[in-house]
């Protein structure tokens, strides 16, 4: 990849470093701006919430338009910037969707082993009413929604003035992994004790880190918003991975089938990553293959 002579100065990355860390702490602090006695949990709590990240949703773009190289906009309009084009949407939706199951195989099985996938084939009726519940709507369309918005579709082209796409993806998820540690506060507000408190959210940005490249690299490999999206809203409906449910299984065999899945899952994954994400298959050539500037 070549360089220009805009990445031979500083200024760019620090500008585009420090645009992210404003993003992250609009993000963060849009959900304190409430004075509410109740906790994350309250309907009262989540609808002020889905109110604050609607307006920094809508906000947030415009760090694209006043922090890019006004260059980036004679080779893409904002809205291919920010993941929001036709071509190739069908395959964004479906195979990130896929590959991200396939990391979820040992998972699914237990669930399928469990009788929770009669869930999946009740009666569409049912299953609409029981996402009306508010935690499902967070959990699933709107934290997932505003915060690939925010921290990948807002921050990565950003980063992409002055980064290689594979530093970018590995820079991106930091500011996804700090803004998590705002639950600490709430934790210490329940009554948790601080160093359990400190433990659980030193865990939760390691994995939210993790999940945030996993992410990044599907947003700029395929170069659509709803590729991430997708991934981050499964991921939210699985949780982490239980592998202690393993042990309570009784028949030694279950168990070792169990395991193998999860193992083949992850392998399986790994070979596919590359080739599923192929820029060619979702016709991006804006993000992987070229700087922006």
């Amino acid at each position: 990849m070549e360089t220009t002579d805009t990445r031979n100065t500083n200024f760019p990355c620090i500008s585009a470093i420090s645009s992210c860390l404003v993003l992250s702490v609009v993000y963060v602090a849009s959900l304190y701006v409430w004075n509410s006695p109740h906790d994350r949990e309250h309907p009262s709590t989540i609808k002020k919430r889905f109110f604050s990240v609607f307006i920094v949703t809508l906000i947030s773009p415009a760090s694209l338009y006043f922090g890019l190289n006004e260059n980036v906009f004679q080779k893409a309009t904002i809205w291919e910037l920010l993941g929001l084009r036709w071509p190739g949407l069908i395959q964004a939706i479906i195979l990130p969707l896929f590959l991200t199951m396939v990391l979820f195989l040992g998972p699914l099985s237990m669930q399928a082993i469990n009788g929770l996938w009669r869930f999946y084939a009740e009666p569409v009726e049912h299953q609409l009413v029981s996402g009306t519940s508010l935690i499902w709507w967070r959990n699933q369309v709107i934290a997932p929604l505003s915060e690939e918005w925010t921290f990948r579709a807002c921050m990565l082209p950003l980063l992409l003035q002055c980064f290689s796409p594979t530093i970018a993806i590995f820079i991106c998820p930091l500011f996804f992994g700090v803004a998590h540690f705002h639950h600490l506060f709430e934790r210490t507000k329940m009554g948790m004790e601080l160093k359990h408190a400190l433990i659980i959210s030193c865990f939760q940005f390691a994995y939210t880190t993790v999940f945030g490249a996993y992410a990044a690299y599907l947003f700029v490999r395929t170069g659509h918003f709803v590729a991430p999206f997708a991934a981050h809203s499964f991921c939210n409906h699985m949780g982490l991975p239980d592998l202690s449910e393993i042990a309570t299984y009784k028949d030694p065999l279950k168990r070792i089938i169990l395991v193998s899945l999860f193992v083949i899952g992850l392998v399986a994954w790994c070979f596919l990553l590359t080739p599923m994400t192929n820029p060619v298959i979702f016709s991006n050539n804006l993000f992987w293959h070229k700087h922006l500037v």
